[in-house]
């Protein structure tokens, strides 16, 4: 098994994670969440790889002749795009609502949000 793909995932997610823990700015934080969703894809299209592997359709061959590529894991990676973008939006939507309302989008200005 190739570990090349995992360690890929683990390098884009620390990369989200170190530039969400030094961002100054609220756009940046939410960029760097989307980087940190990217590494599920990748982690994702890592599981579901398969060797010459094809779509599972039993149409001409006898079932186990030949690798077959999961297609719950074609889903799920599907549904983590659009749920990620969905996520993205939100977030972005209330950066800017924090912008129309206190002026900035720097997190250490925003004194009013702190319990």
């Amino acid at each position: 098994m190739n570990v090349f793909p995992y360690l890929v995932a683990a390098w884009i997610f620390l990369t989200g994670c170190y530039g969400l823990a030094t961002s100054r700015n609220l756009i940046h934080a939410v960029g760097c969440l989307a980087v940190c969703q990217a590494s599920t894809y990748v982690l994702l299209l890592a599981v579901g790889y398969r060797d010459h592997g094809t779509a599972p359709v039993f149409s001409d061959l006898k079932p186990g002749t030949r690798p077959l590529v999961d297609p719950v894991v074609q889903a799920l990676a599907l549904t983590d795009v659009v749920v990620g973008a969905t996520v993205t939006a939100l977030l972005l939507a209330l950066v800017l609502q924090i912008a129309k309302r206190h002026g900035t989008v720097d997190p250490d200005e925003l004194t009013e949000l702190r319990g």
